[in-house]
């Protein structure tokens, strides 16, 4: 009986070598074809296909390096501002210290706001390698979009979630904050930076919609960078505006919480209708877009808190403000090695897209009890 056992186990052993040699040999063949083409070829023919071999391997390595290793990503990033210790809201003058000369030169408060995203898209194109339009990641991965594998796509769906908030941002400071409504114009350099922020994302040198040469998109956000650190430098010297009223900052959150809503509801298409645990290729760059989204929107919020202080303090919201910030820090800290759909219901396989979307919904729903507090 047991030498029937041990026979039955021999034979799925066999088995399993056969088809895995199978399937080796039929992986391997193109290469053991090609290497018998290459060595019948010269040297007038061998050389070109050595450098071009050398050219992908180090263009992937690159490509490879740079999707792995994301420099300087810290979710707590914004403490590095001492938003804490700033007494003055933005565009407004500072009070000359004491025991310093007068010069007669006026300085008023910087924005953080302005601060926080120009530092974010920075993290983004110089500090990184913006992902999405580099040319290996353009091509995919034998012709297939590397959103749709489960490999090699989350940092550049992280960056696009912040860039999604910087643009959000951006647009608000045009519209609304870098100018007083009715009485002054749009400031030019926030309009340069919204403008350039709208680029599209995915734009290498070259393109063929329209044909031909093209500027890469980040050329587009490095000048947004600058335009958003001129616009700081004129505030500081009281030479623009910052707009810091109550009906600003409801407009603001409004805009956030309706940002993040939309992904909200992205999560849960996805969570509801593709719930297939670790197989499901496209729940990491959904997962990483909602991370990027939240890491930005974080620090901006805290940002917003030290430049409309004033009115943070006159409608008593620095507690709900703290625990909104609290809800933020605790979606952050949710970095799991793999990204899992599973059903909310499941037991082996985790749901991380209804988890991100869990907080997500609590922040939302603290963003609009701060602007119901505002708008009594």
């Amino acid at each position: 009986m047991l030498d029937r056992i041990a026979g039955f186990f021999r034979l799925i052993g066999r088995t399993i070598a056969r088809w895995f040699s199978l399937l080796a040999a039929w992986a391997f063949w193109p290469f053991l074809a090609a290497h018998g083409w290459y060595q019948r070829r010269t040297w007038m023919i061998r050389i070109p296909i050595i450098a071009l071999v050398a050219l992908l391997v180090a263009l992937y390595g690159y490509f490879i390096w740079q999707t792995q290793v994301w420099t300087n990503f810290d979710p707590s990033f914004v403490n590095q501002y001492r938003l804490s210790e700033r007494k003055v809201p933005a565009g407004q003058e500072l009070p000359v210290a004491d025991g310093a000369p007068a010069t007669g030169a006026k300085t008023c408060q910087r924005s953080a706001i302005v601060d926080v995203t120009a530092d974010l898209s920075d993290f983004n194109v110089n500090q990184n390698a913006w992902i999405s339009s580099m040319l290996l990641y353009r091509l995919g991965f034998f012709g297939v979009d590397w959103d749709h594998t489960p490999f090699l796509d989350n940092k550049a769906s992280f960056q696009r979630g912040v860039n999604q908030a910087v643009r959000r941002t951006s647009a608000e400071l045009v519209d609304a904050l870098g100018r007083v409504r009715g009485t002054s114009g749009i400031n030019n350099d926030l309009q340069s930076a919204r403008g350039n922020l709208q680029f599209d994302e995915y734009s290498w040198y070259f393109g063929f919609n329209p044909f031909g040469p093209k500027t890469p998109t980040p050329s587009y956000y490095r000048s947004a960078v600058q335009s958003l650190r001129k616009f700081n430098t004129d505030l500081a010297s009281c030479n623009a505006v910052f707009d810091g009223r109550a009906d600003n900052l409801i407009q603001f959150i409004d805009r956030i919480a309706n940002d993040i809503g939309g992904t909200s509801d992205l999560l849960a298409e996805r969570s509801e209708n593709h719930n297939r645990g670790w197989f499901d290729t496209r729940a990491d760059d959904r997962f990483w877009f909602a991370y990027g989204q939240l890491y930005a929107y974080y620090a901006i919020l805290s940002a917003a808190q030290a430049d409309f202080s004033q009115v943070v303090a006159e409608r008593n919201l620095g507690a709900i403000w703290a625990a909104t910030m609290k809800q933020f820090q605790a979606a952050l800290r949710i970095q799991p090695a793999i990204i899992s759909n599973g059903r909310e219901d499941g037991w082996i396989m985790p749901s991380h897209l209804a988890t991100m979307g869990f907080y997500i919904l609590r922040v939302r729903s603290n963003l609009v009890e701060i602007r119901s507090v505002l708008d009594r």
